[in-house]
């Protein structure tokens, strides 16, 4: 169980050690990512992860517990100040992109939590999926989306965007070799291209029983047969 530093020193140790973790699970995996390796990416000793950690798997559980924080952190600021509901589902797949381009381990690290802490991972989605619902539900009260069952459209939206994170923001346009940027455990990650969010939109704003409001841009592009 991890304890609470009690100065800010130990607040500001605490988070190079978690921030070193990040970093060495997503490089190394789990089983090959070690106390050791954690301590000296963040440049202190052993013995100081021991005051803030019990054990690799502490730190591991830690690690999960605050990436999701700041994930469900981006996408409610990405969110704020949209006035519809499918404007605050855009801004908040946005938001979510451009985290995961900035923390690529949140995949590798949440897809290994399945196999090493369970409890961890469904906390993850749990955590997400709670605030969704509410907002699809109020949106639906609202009429502002169709009368659709808001806990399966909250999972079903959370797996579009995973998916759609993974195939353009971990893998790239598909042209680079392993190892670069496409990989999923590289940094300096690419951006979901606009026009994949704009169908990406299309196609929940259809879900949602609401396609007039998804915005469809290819109105504006040129007929093929004209040109």
């Amino acid at each position: 169980m991890s304890a609470a530093p009690r100065t800010a020193r130990g607040v500001e140790t605490r988070g190079r050690l978690l921030a070193a973790a990040e970093r060495v699970f997503a490089e190394h995996g789990y089983h090959e990512a070690s106390v050791s390796r954690i301590t000296d990416r963040a440049g202190v000793g052993q013995g100081t992860f021991y005051l803030y950690f019990d054990t690799k798997l502490d730190i591991f559980n830690e690690l999960v517990e605050d990436l999701n924080r700041r994930v469900r952190q981006a996408m409610s600021e990405g969110s704020r100040g949209a006035s519809t509901r499918l404007e605050a589902e855009r801004a908040g797949f946005a938001a979510f992109f451009r985290f995961t381009a900035e923390h690529p381990a949140l995949y590798r690290v949440v897809r290994e939590a399945e196999l090493v802490s369970p409890d961890a991972l469904r906390l993850h989605y749990t955590r997400i999926v709670e605030g969704y619902i509410d907002g699809l539900r109020d949106a639906a009260e609202d009429g502002e989306i169709g009368d659709i069952d808001p806990t399966v459209a909250a999972w079903a939206l959370m797996g579009i965007g995973e998916m759609i994170g993974m195939r353009w923001v971990l893998w790239g346009d598909g042209d680079a070799a392993p190892g670069d940027d496409a990989d999923p455990t590289a940094s300096g990650t690419r951006e979901v291209p606009q026009h994949v969010l704009d169908e990406m939109m299309r196609f929940i704003g259809g879900a949602l029983g609401r396609p007039e409001l998804a915005g469809d841009r290819r109105e504006d592009a040129p007929d093929k047969e004209e040109s």
